[in-house]
């Protein structure tokens, strides 16, 4: 099995060849002394309720896990904190103004993006919305869907932490 940070061949200080293992989550240069530690992305996942009980799901628009079942939510951007940036994720990929933000729980969580295995920290938020009424899929949403929270079915959702939260967040709304 490759190194987390296999795909760093230079150092990117001193641009030398030497840049080696140092532990499971870090390499270091042998020329410069830089040492780079790699950290999990911070990333958000919105539950989105509707005053029937049913969640916001969305399919997803683009690899990885293109078709399959997701929540809106996303990366956090720099300078932004994690309430701020499900709020962002949640208006790029809906249309729907955030207008409270209360988080839940974490769950780390793997993503593949350009061949590369990113680590993130998913952090789970109930989301209250401004108005239901206008809605639609956007930016890396392929559709929407109200589903009732008795309908949840887990396997059909991308993504490890997606459904660890699901099934950690339905015991909360006591269903299953």
């Amino acid at each position: 099995m490759s190194h987390v940070l296999d795909k760093f061949k230079f150092c990117p200080v001193c641009g030398s060849p030497n840049f080696e293992i140092n532990n499971i989550k870090s390499k270091k240069c042998k020329n410069c002394g830089f040492s780079y530690y790699l950290n999990p992305s911070s990333a958000t996942v919105a539950f989105i309720l509707n005053e029937k009980d049913e969640l916001l799901v969305v399919r997803r628009k683009n690899e990885p896990a293109k078709g399959t079942l997701d929540l809106p939510g996303g990366f956090v951007d720099m300078d932004e904190t994690g309430e701020e940036g499900v709020a962002r994720e949640v208006k790029e990929e809906t249309g729907l103004d955030a207008i409270e933000v209360n988080y839940q729980f974490s769950i780390p969580n793997l993503y593949l993006y350009s061949g590369f295995m990113v680590h993130t920290l998913d952090m789970f938020y109930i989301v209250r919305v401004k108005d239901l009424s206008h809605i639609e899929a956007m930016d890396d949403a392929a559709a929407y869907y109200w589903i009732p929270l008795k309908d949840i079915q887990i396997e059909k959702f991308a993504f490890e932490s997606i459904k660890k939260g699901l099934l950690r967040f339905l015991k909360t709304q006591n269903i299953q």
